[in-house]
């Protein structure tokens, strides 16, 4: 672990005095080096899964396809979505927009007598064994994270955003960061929010994320892959995912309401726990229901499905 993360250090480093540093000072923010370095590690990250995504997931895609990729163009889109998240610039926004106010709004909190509960310190020398700490931490946002995912499907207003991430009828390692933006920036503050309410350390929550966020382009792959009885029910396969993502299946409940199956980011214990796992094996087509029923339009490009997100919001697409 000490090798892997002093390897990471030494690219980070290197990628900050090489690049970053320079374009710094460039744009007159010299005085935000500090900050700039952070955003080299989330830069590192995401060219570290998208080299995973090209060299591993990709090759595998062409090997057990679900389906043979017609729609090109769609796919395309979604690897602009890939791009924009991995390589930072989502967070460059958020950097320059909500960070601050969230670092106030935590700072008020603090303020008024919130304490912040450092997890690891309920198992005492858990703290000596970083990767158990860490795996803790993990568990525990994968269960906030699934209900996040569980709000996104059953709360009206937020499922009209989050529709667009299901619109995908041609799933692919890119599919993941097929999202409105609005739907990424709800779920990334409280997901934060609740890191640092309970004692995450930034190196942790950047391992975290990094290790979530490329566990979630796997399991969008084109991919016919289940990983057994047992192996199903230990960590969410491509199969179990996409049954997620099937039409009428997936983001529905009897009666055609808001609900479906297989809500879980990493791990299906949360859906088995509460009765909203779906482990038959099959491999659906995928989107919504009034995509296929009723012709509803998503949009093809990046603008176009932005915009009618937020139409569809205020009911009016």
């Amino acid at each position: 672990m000490d090798t892997l993360v002093n390897a990471f250090n030494d690219l980070q480093q290197w990628l900050f005095e090489a690049l970053v540093q320079p374009v710094v000072f460039a744009i007159g923010l010299g005085n935000r080096l500090e900050d700039a370095y952070d955003g080299t590690g989330w830069l590192l990250v995401g060219l570290l899964q998208l080299a995973v995504m090209l060299v591993v997931v990709v090759p595998l895609q062409r090997w057990r396809p679900v389906e043979p990729v017609r729609d090109r163009a769609a796919v395309r889109v979604d690897v602009l979505y890939t791009l924009i998240h991995r390589l930072g610039l989502f967070r460059l926004v958020l950097f320059f927009t909500l960070t601050p106010l969230l670092d106030d709004l935590i700072g008020l909190l603090r303020v008024a007598g919130l304490p912040t509960l450092h997890l690891d310190d309920l198992w005492p020398g858990v703290t000596d064994l970083p990767l158990v700490s860490l795996l803790m931490y993990l568990v525990v946002m994968d269960f906030f994270d699934y209900w996040l995912h569980r709000g996104q499907h059953h709360i009206g207003w937020w499922w009209r955003l989050h529709a667009l991430h299901h619109s995908q009828r041609q799933m692919t390692v890119w599919s993941d960061n097929r999202n409105h933006v609005l739907d990424d920036l709800i779920r990334d503050l409280l997901l934060v929010t609740l890191a640092q309410l309970i004692g995450v350390a930034p190196g942790q929550f950047v391992a975290i994320v990094a290790f979530t966020q490329l566990s979630e382009s796997f399991q969008h792959a084109n991919l016919r892959l289940s990983f057994g009885h047992w192996g199903e029910r230990l960590w969410i396969s491509p199969r179990f995912h996409r049954v997620h993502h099937s039409i009428g299946i997936g983001h529905e409940s009897p009666g055609r309401v808001l609900g479906g199956h297989n809500f879980g980011v990493l791990l299906p214990w949360w859906d088995m726990l509460f009765g909203t796992a779906n482990f038959e094996l099959r491999y659906d087509p995928t989107g919504v229901r009034d995509q296929v029923e009723r012709g509803r339009d998503y949009g093809d490009g990046f603008w176009a499905q932005q915009w009618l997100g937020l139409k569809r919001l205020v009911g009016r697409a």
